[in-house]
């Protein structure tokens, strides 16, 4: 299976319940309430990329488990151990990370977790000089820290009472819904301090986080007994002792929700609400090397994007020609000469059939990967020049967290506004990519508030980041000027072994009917051939092809979208299509005007 591609293991000490998903201390509950998302031990190279942990080994005891990790990517060369020790009403994660040779980072140590359900819950901070505030956990996804300089917070959850108290570093926290993780992250080393900062060989990383929780008491029924660590395992090869099985876990590690049952006894209404118009939906040229196969058009248009820095550029160009398809042109601009660059590009553009062009500055740059007021006023002159009037649009090449920070940036009268958006940007794990989802419908809402009356183009929309906004380094490009290497998203770590997988089709079903609101003009997916395409480079559809093309077809018709209450199942009705998808891992039944309709585990239904 290629879809869920992390294991998970499920234990609980006394009144308090956790998961180990991969090296991540997950969904940690007591009794029964949700307190943390996760606590995790990372460690980011000085172009934030992620060296992945491997786990050695978990021992489980009388109080908690012990995880020994290990990584030798990526530069990084550790030895670790993250213990979870229970004391009652108290959970504790303990890291030690020695490093056995001298390392560059920009983080090393542990990050919390928040789940988004605490949106707009109070908020009480202890700084690291013991003076207090009170506020809350945003409502809108915030562009800066909502918490700084953190030795305690305090929260309360469902009449569950929570604290949290972080030692071996100062930590800070910031709203992860910018890059549609479904959480609020607390880190150590505040970005205030400069960074990359060195880790000695031999020198060891040793952080806490303590957690207490004190439930009213008909808050909650306690799900798990006091004792030993009891275990449950969903992978077939986790390591460590024998122990008892408790609860129900589904092959991902994921806890039967409400309403998963078959069948159409209690089964969901589905309400569907007024949203517009379909946005249309389309794919990005393919980025791989070679010809690749015949085109096979989808959707109105076709998203390239071009890097003026490159000698290759026109040959980009070329390709995405061939689909037939008007180009909607995305300019990254070179480190120098970029007026002159603009004018080659914008002569080379009018022979071409173009839907609509914008500008992003490079990487370097202070306004780097967003359509700043300078940016946009060369384009539009390179235009004027060539003798084109075409739509000018301006946002973000990369994240819609750069829109939320950088929109002052952006010039008046734009023809439109534009970020990319990929789930994995922070995490691999599939659970994150299907959480994903609810908080797109968050991050489209904002963007298009943003946006005030232009239109909002979202895309590329990817498994993997298609560019590395926060590397500190030029991004590699070609050492050829023809596309035999292939260029961009080829030449970085972008593949993601879901891309074959038929559950994918559900998924973009979820996000589409997610990212469609008001507004929300335009929605482009993955590539049109290649390991990150709806095709392979042969030409053979891949699964998700079928359900791009089925999203493609509805452009423009009146559309109403809905979605469960556990954010688990989607539908849209785009006119008379009705599109409807679930991420659940067994089957599911929902009721759409009256009738029940049946869907499969992870899978989609044309109704």
């Amino acid at each position: 299976m290629t879809w869920v591609t992390e294991s998970v293991r499920e234990f609980a000490v006394g009144d308090w319940r956790f998961e180990l998903r991969d090296d991540e201390i997950s969904r940690i509950r007591y009794r029964g309430v949700d307190v943390l998302r996760g606590v995790r031990a990372v460690t980011r190279d000085s172009d934030w990329a992620t060296p992945v942990w491997t786990v050695a080994g978990v021992e489980a005891g009388a109080d908690g488990i012990r995880i020994e990790l290990v990584t030798d990517r990526l530069g990084a060369g550790f030895d670790a151990s993250v213990s979870v020790s229970v004391d009652g009403g108290a959970l504790a994660v303990d890291l030690e990370a020695t490093s056995r040779h001298d390392y560059l980072t920009n983080r090393t140590g542990l990050i919390v977790l928040h789940p988004p359900q605490l949106s707009g819950a109070a908020l009480h901070i202890e700084h690291s000089d013991g003076s207090a505030e009170s506020t809350a956990f945003p409502v809108d996804i915030s562009p800066h820290q909502p918490a700084l300089d953190i030795r305690s917070l305090a929260w309360s959850h469902n009449r569950v009472r929570i604290s949290c108290a972080f030692d071996g570093d100062v930590f800070e926290m910031e709203d992860q819904r910018n890059w549609t993780d479904a959480s609020y992250k607390t880190y150590s080393r505040p970005l205030a301090l400069p960074f990359p900062y060195p880790i000695a060989a031999g020198e060891t990383v040793r952080q806490s986080v303590r957690l207490t929780a004190e439930a009213d008491p008909d808050a909650a029924v306690p799900d798990a007994k006091s004792g030993t660590a009891s275990e449950r395992s969903t992978s077939s090869g986790a390591n460590g002792p024998a122990a008892q099985l408790t609860g129900s876990a589904a092959s991902d590690g994921s806890r039967t929700a409400p309403g998963d049952a078959g069948g159409s006894a209690g089964a969901e209404a589905l309400a569907f609400s007024d949203a517009g118009a379909m946005p249309a939906v389309s794919v990005g040229a393919s980025t791989a090397p070679g010809v690749g196969p015949a085109p096979a058009p989808v959707g109105a248009d076709l998203l390239v994007e071009v890097d003026l820095g490159w000698d290759g550029w026109p040959a980009v160009l070329k390709r995405a020609a061939r689909s037939g398809l008007p180009l909607d042109v995305r300019l990254v601009l070179p480190e120098t000469e970029d007026a002159t660059a603009l004018r080659d590009a914008a002569r080379a553009l009018a022979d071409l059939d173009i839907a609509r062009a914008t500008a992003f500055r490079p990487s370097g740059h202070d306004a780097q990967h967003v359509s700043d007021t300078g940016a946009i006023a060369l384009l539009r002159a390179a235009l004027t020049e060539a003798g084109m009037t075409v739509p000018v649009i301006g946002g973000t090449r990369s994240h819609f967290t750069e829109l939320n920070r950088e929109h002052h940036r952006l010039p008046a009268g734009l023809d439109g506004v534009v970020f990319s958006l990929t789930p994995t940007f922070h995490a691999f794990e599939t659970l994150q990519v299907e959480q994903s989802i609810a908080m797109q419908r968050l991050v489209a809402e904002q963007a298009v508030r943003i946006a005030g009356d232009a239109p909002v183009h979202v895309g590329p929309i990817t498994l993997r980041a298609h560019v590395n906004n926060v590397a500190t380094r030029t991004l590699p490009r070609p050492s050829v000027a023809d596309l035999s290497n292939g260029y961009g998203p080829e030449l970085l770590d972008a593949d993601d072994p879901r891309q074959s997988a038929p559950e994918l089709a559900a998924w973009v079903i979820a996000s589409a009917s997610a990212l469609s609101v008001p507004g929300v003009t335009t929605l482009s997916f993955f590539e049109e051939w290649g390991p990150r395409g709806i095709r392979t480079a042969s030409g053979d559809d891949l699964p998700v092809a079928e359900a791009i093309r089925a999203l493609a077809v509805c452009a423009g018709a009146p559309l109403q979208t809905a979605r469960s209450s556990d954010d688990r199942v989607w539908a849209l009705r785009a006119g008379s299509t009705t599109l409807a998808a679930s991420l659940s891992e067994v089957p599911r039944t929902v009721v759409i005007d009256g009738r029940a309709v049946a869907l499969g585990p992870r899978a989609w239904r044309r109704l």
